[in-house]
């Protein structure tokens, strides 16, 4: 038995992931420079969703919630979202399968859907933030849990 349990179906999608972003990233540069640079990796466009987000969700704010990051939250994961299907596709993903958590390259793809759940929610599209959900759990239903999305 495999690790996500269907023999029948495609084995799991491993992405090489982008070692000189990730090690950029690692060491503190800035993740907009990062992603300038290395525009194909998903990790350094998560990291630029994940901060415009963090603390975006403000409602109960004097001002409200901060509409403006949450936008640019969204963009960015989308883009990190859209340049992950990119890569999955040239590394033989059809749409569908395995997409384990536990391989790290991964993450920054699964990290940008997370974002993309989030901030859909945060503007009220629900039905993206419900096909975001629906990913991760078919990509690897630990991811939801990894992303704090449970």
């Amino acid at each position: 038995m495999t690790s996500f349990g269907d023999l029948l179906g495609p084995p799991p999608t491993l992405l090489t992931g982008d070692d000189d972003a990730e090690s950029d990233l690692l060491n503190g540069a800035d993740p907009a420079a990062v992603a300038a640079q290395y525009p194909s990796a998903s990790i350094a466009w998560a990291y630029l969703a994940e901060a415009a987000l963090q603390g975006a969700e403000a409602a109960d704010s004097p001002e409200g919630p901060d509409r403006a990051r949450q936008m640019a939250g969204y963009a960015y994961a989308r883009t990190g979202y859209h340049r992950g299907l990119d890569q999955l596709r040239r590394h033989g993903w059809k749409g569908y399968g395995p997409v384990p958590w536990s391989h790290e390259p991964n993450r920054g793809f699964l990290r940008c859907v997370g974002a993309l759940a989030r901030a859909a929610q945060l503007i009220g599209e629900e039905d993206e933030y419900l096909r975001c959900l629906d990913l991760l759990n078919d990509s690897d239903p630990r991811a939801i849990a990894e992303l704090g999305l449970d």
